[in-house]
């Protein structure tokens, strides 16, 4: 059986691993307010797997729902993803000095 993540960056990331997830994320950043069915239909899910999806992203903190009626819109809350962002941060140096490094060896190899 799956454990459930329990840190905020621990559900952050849990939420952003899967694809459809980051798909709901870029689709409310380019169209707030968008609702619940018209998510759905976007990734050709039924509604109970387009709540599902938004249940994980809601319990990260990455959305929020609100109720107009029958409607229920939906909108992006980055503020999670700070604290995740800033942890990757702290390990950019390693992956800059494995670039740095090929663009040396480029270099190196161009001038032969």
């Amino acid at each position: 059986m799956a454990k459930h993540p329990t840190s905020g960056m621990d559900r952050t990331f849990w939420a952003l691993a899967d694809p459809t997830r980051r798909g709901v994320l870029q689709r409310l950043m380019d169209q707030p307010g968008l609702s619940v069915s018209e998510l759905a239909g976007s990734f050709s899910l039924k509604l109970p797997g387009m709540t599902k999806h938004l249940d994980v992203l809601s319990d990260a903190g990455l959305i929020t729902r609100t109720k107009a009626g029958r409607t229920v819109a939906v909108t992006l809350s980055a503020t999670p993803m700070q604290e995740a962002i800033a942890w990757l941060n702290r390990y950019e140096r390693f992956w800059s000095v494995s670039l740095d490094r090929l663009t040396a060896l480029v270099n190196e190899d161009g001038e032969q």
